[in-house]
């Protein structure tokens, strides 16, 4: 893999900009392993290693366990996630996937009536970001060291 652009260096004011939303989001009221979780399923869907590897690691630091880290990209399958958890992670899936079928009603309603309208609207802001943060990573190939 050959080495890309560093938006970072190039562009501060922009790479500021994001990291002003990461500050936003820290101060919401969605918990830790909820953030985590968002961040660590939306960046499986797009194939963002980078992002995986730092928020997996981040998620054991918090707490998370390896059992339900693995069972993420089956959640819907598994037993190991919440009524809130799962309403998130369908929201995460419908707005990574925004071409295939929009945020339907029922996931918008469902996430609605669980979540409250300020919670909704946070989980909407930590999916767009880390949308935005792994479609950084991946156009520009970074690589996350160990």
């Amino acid at each position: 893999m050959h080495k890309r652009i560093d938006i970072s260096k190039l562009e501060p004011t922009a790479y500021e900009a994001m990291l002003g939303l990461e500050g936003y989001i820290g101060k919401t009221d969605l918990s830790d392993s909820m953030k985590e979780l968002i961040k660590i399923r939306v960046s499986m869907i797009n194939q963002c290693a980078f992002c995986i590897q730092m928020h997996t690691e981040q998620a054991l630091k918090i707490g998370e366990t390896q059992k339900r880290l693995f069972a993420l990209a089956a959640w819907k399958e598994s037993p190991l996630f919440s009524e809130t958890e799962r309403v998130v992670l369908a929201l995460a899936d419908e707005i990574t996937k925004i071409s295939v079928q929009g945020v339907t009603d029922e996931t918008y309603n469902n996430c609605l009536e669980v979540l409250g309208e300020n919670k909704l609207a946070q989980c909407i802001m930590q999916i767009i970001t880390i949308n935005a943060w792994n479609r950084i990573a991946l156009s520009t190939k970074m690589v996350h060291e160990n």
